[in-house]
């Protein structure tokens, strides 16, 4: 297992997350899923559409172990019928939230979420109805350790993290949603990137759902792409943006959790995802989206860990610029020999970008000299 560093918070996330879809699993197969889970690294598990009957298999599985792992635990979500429901009711989420406290047998909230908030006015009344309130007034209990927020759309994402509030944002991040397809495909390609590097620039972390476009997008039938992304695919795309934290794949049992996991042994070539270039949008063609497709390099340059820090530099996050500062090979290393650019499929001109970027940060050697 890899992990990532929540900047604001200090905590080391596992890459790889498990959102709470453990049902129909019988309990004896969600215990030692969940356990399977813990041996094998995953310290961030996410509860947003689990269903009850699964919030009694966490202490089971993890008991003294609890404070070792990250719980998101968000503050709308409505579990009376058994199966996730929407409650924004201040009492509502107060009962739901204690039932949560009580079946998982703990008496902290690693991450408080403003749950699933996807429009101006759910915002509003949000805040009118004093949840948001209630969330901060934990915090200052210690009950509420850090605040997130979920939603689907940038703009109201942008709310929240106004507030300055916010440590964590779950939002849907995929292929098709990034590239304008599927349900929740809320904003422009470069509105979508815009908000991730946000994220990065002010350490907000985020935590990754909906990487599979709930099934579409590993089915040749349903995928925009006229082509099945792989699951390591999906995960690898959702790993390259910037501010990810951890992705959050429903997993049901050992066997899917053994799958999802197997990401990590596979090769690079099983990890590009470059073939969603047939679908690349007007306002992100020929904008670098670090996949690595142009990897290796001849002259050993990490061609888009270099652009993403110029991106990022270039909003203002200036330990984006330390770090470029510390890689062993910068852009006014590049021999313009060519090679990324003819093998990049979504038609960056690499060579004059490493150009642009060693002027940027003010290498001193001269690019392709």
């Amino acid at each position: 297992m890899e992990y990532r560093v929540n900047r604001r918070t200090g905590d080391r996330v596992s890459e790889i997350g498990m959102g709470a879809h453990l049902t129909p699993a019988t309990e004896k197969e969600g215990v030692e899923t969940l356990q399977m889970a813990y041996e094998a690294g995953i310290n961030f598990y996410d509860f947003a559409a689990a269903e009850s009957a699964c919030f009694d298999y966490y202490d089971k599985a993890f008991g003294d172990a609890r404070k070792n792992v990250f719980y998101q635990i968000h503050f709308g979500t409505e579990f009376s019928t058994g199966v996730y429901g929407k409650n924004l009711a201040l009492d509502s989420v107060k009962k739901n939230i204690d039932w949560q406290l009580s079946k998982l047998n703990t008496d902290y909230i690693d991450y408080g979420f403003i749950h699933c908030l996807d429009t101006e006015e759910e915002w509003n009344k949000y805040l009118d109805n004093g949840v948001l309130a209630y969330i901060e007034a934990l915090k200052q209990q210690g009950v509420v350790r850090h605040i997130g927020m979920s939603s689907h759309t940038p703009s109201v994402a942008a709310l929240g993290l106004d507030t300055g509030l916010v440590d964590m944002l779950m939002f849907s991040i995929n292929a098709g949603y990034d590239y304008c397809h599927g349900e929740y495909a809320v904003g422009a390609s470069d509105e979508r990137m815009e908000l991730y590097k946000r994220c990065e620039k002010e350490d907000v972390g985020i935590s990754v759902m909906k990487v599979f476009s709930a099934g579409q997008l590993l089915s040749e039938k349903t995928s925009p792409f006229g082509k099945a992304m792989t699951e390591i695919q999906c995960l690898q795309y959702a790993l390259d943006k910037p501010g990810v934290l951890t992705v959050l794949p429903g997993i049901m049992n050992k066997a899917e959790l053994q799958r999802i996991l197997s990401f990590y042994d596979a090769s690079p070539s099983e990890k590009d995802y470059s073939m969603i270039s047939s679908l690349t949008p007007a306002e992100v063609k020929g904008v670098c989206v670090y996949c690595n497709h142009c990897q290796p390099c001849p002259a050993g340059l990490d061609v888009g860990l270099i652009n993403k820090y110029y991106d990022l530099a270039k909003v203002g996050d200036s330990l984006a610029v330390d770090h470029y500062a510390n890689l062993e090979k910068k852009a006014e290393q590049c021999t313009a020999c060519g090679h990324c650019d003819k093998s990049c499929p979504f038609g960056v001109g690499q060579s004059e970008r490493m150009k642009e970027i060693a002027a940027y940060f003010g290498d001193s050697l001269a690019v392709g000299d």
